[in-house]
């Protein structure tokens, strides 16, 4: 079977999608497919350095010349099944909506942002018309694979209409995430890489700048924490370039010295600091799936999160939850004294209780296997290619 899948272009600077579908080409290849990844190369985006321009330039690359350009390729292929790694994509769906493919969705954050259905975010004018692009596109597609189960509610929500086949496919962990088999060996080597003591522990965050992800609510959870024990453990995130808020509240806390921003780091270090974390504390208001809760458990780090769909979908029975973080500033501090309280809940387990905690979270982890995911994919892809293209749903099941 020939699969081209479509992917995000690079000058986007996206991290998580590039894996995802770094995964799903080599886990097709090694399966005996053949496989070919389609991109925008970026002719307009390159022609500017600066990131808001290259944004917008890049529209011209995504919504203009790259349409052409595949329309070209497409007369001059043999059948394939066509792949939308994600259904933001959804505007390339114009030429090949009568060819056989399949939509990869995600998170409807964005979507549901631009008809008001996400309170105090509010997007332009611009945005919105984009994201009905976006919702154009991927209405016109029969056969779509979600992350999560919340994932697929939201397209049901946004797509009602001749859903004949949609399904569920939790996302496979696409790195080899494990527990440190020495703790403290691993703390004293990322003691000397980063400069900062680390022999009793850390809390770790890991995200982007995306309102979403609860950032300036990390830091504020910490701090209360800080002030309400006695504990010196520091807060290490993980992600793209603090913004300018993000670093004023850090030096007005109070333990400026203690909080630590990496952005721009190897996998390596990623997988090494959830080994070697107390604990991931992941605060989002809302997720497509959340993968940092099911890395941490595979490495053995115990998680706080969000007691909302799809971050309780993901934990399960072995995460901590808080509630999510209210809107109204004066709701505020009773949730801050809620998750200090949960975080000194976390850092206070004996030796056995973290124990039970770790094995319960990795066990929990194993929910999220590559293969299994991949094989699952395979067989729907397999589905969707052999069926007759006058009817071009690939199955009437809407099971996982």
């Amino acid at each position: 079977m020939k699969i081209i899948f479509y992917t995000h272009p690079s000058f986007l600077g996206h991290k998580s999608m590039p894996r995802f579908t770094n995964m799903l080409a080599k886990g097709m290849a090694i399966r005996g497919h053949e496989v070919e990844v389609w991109s925008p190369s970026g002719i307009f985006a390159k022609l500017s350095k600066s990131s808001s321009l290259i944004k917008y330039l890049g529209y011209i690359d995504q919504l203009l010349i790259f349409p052409f350009q595949a329309k070209l390729k497409l007369k001059r292929k043999d059948e394939a099944l066509h792949v939308l790694t994600d259904h933001a994509l959804g505007p390339w769906m114009s030429f090949i909506k009568k060819r056989k493919h399949v939509v990869h969705c995600h998170d409807f954050i964005a979507q549901k942002a631009a008809v008001n259905k996400i309170e105090d975010l509010k997007i332009g004018s611009l945005g919105r018309y984009y994201q009905n692009l976006i919702k154009k596109g991927y209405s016109k597609a029969h056969n779509f694979i979600s992350v999560s189960e919340t994932t697929r509610k939201d397209l049901h929500l946004f797509k009602p209409e001749t859903l004949k086949n949609s399904q569920v496919v939790y996302n496979g962990l696409n790195q080899n995430f494990k527990p440190s088999e020495s703790i403290a060996f691993l703390r004293r080597q990322l003691e000397q890489k980063l400069n900062i003591s680390l022999s009793n522990g850390f809390l770790f965050h890991i995200g982007n700048n995306e309102w979403y992800k609860n950032r300036t609510g990390v830091i504020n959870l910490y701090v209360y924490w800080r002030n309400s024990n006695k504990h010196s453990k520091p807060l290490i995130m993980v992600g793209p370039k603090p913004t300018k808020d993000l670093i004023a509240l850090k030096e007005a806390s109070g333990f400026s010295k203690d909080i630590l921003f990496l952005d721009n780091i190897a996998d390596d270090l990623v997988k090494d600091l959830y080994s070697a974390a107390t604990l991931l504390i992941f605060p989002s208001y809302t997720e497509g799936f959340g993968w940092p809760i099911a890395e941490a458990m595979a490495s053995g780090c115990p998680v706080i999160t969000t007691a909302e769909a799809p971050m309780t979908e993901v934990g399960g029975k072995a995460a901590f939850y808080i509630p999510k973080r209210p809107y109204k500033q004066s709701e505020q501090n009773e949730w801050l004294k809620v998750g200090a309280k949960e975080i000194e809940k976390v850092v206070s387990l004996s030796l056995e209780e973290r124990k039970k905690v770790i094995s319960l979270g990795v066990h929990n982890s194993k929910r999220f296997d590559s293969k299994q995911a991949l094989d699952s994919i395979e067989n729907i892809y397999k589905s969707c290619y052999s069926k007759n293209y006058e009817n071009p749903s690939c199955s009437r099941s809407n099971g996982s």
